[in-house]
């Protein structure tokens, strides 16, 4: 049985992986509106990895068992890795001003380290 605080983490986790997929959806709409091609295969990267991140999170809501949950927890860690890979891009090539994404990247990072603790506890436990 799951105590109060993890009960929190988790819905924690859900809520603010979909309010930073929100803000990914609307940094994108900016990037397409400033069309050309390569803004728009790295808002398409962005995107795609963005908002997959509270998607395998509410994957792993109704995994089938403690591994299931585990393996969705551990590729919404990845997915957050690649999304903060994506922002340091756009920042580096000068795309966005690293002003737009400092607060996404900081966002990406918290999650990444709130699914890797929840990523280990939830290995070990599905081997227990």
């Amino acid at each position: 049985m799951e105590s109060i605080d993890q009960q929190r983490v988790k819905a924690d986790i859900r809520t603010r992986s979909f309010r930073f997929a929100v803000r990914i959806v609307n940094l994108c709409r900016y990037l397409e509106r400033e069309y050309n091609a390569s803004n728009k295969v790295l808002a398409n990267q962005l995107i795609r990895s963005g908002t997959s991140i509270g998607a395998n999170i509410e994957e792993a809501q109704a995994a089938q068992s403690k591994a299931d949950f585990a393996s969705k927890v551990y590729i919404a860690c990845k997915e957050a890795r690649e999304t903060n890979y994506w922002l340091r891009l756009l920042m580096a090539t000068e795309v966005i001003s690293s002003e737009r994404t400092q607060d996404l990247r900081t966002e990406s990072e918290e999650i990444v380290a709130i699914l890797t603790t929840i990523s280990r506890t939830a290995k070990q436990r599905s081997k227990a």
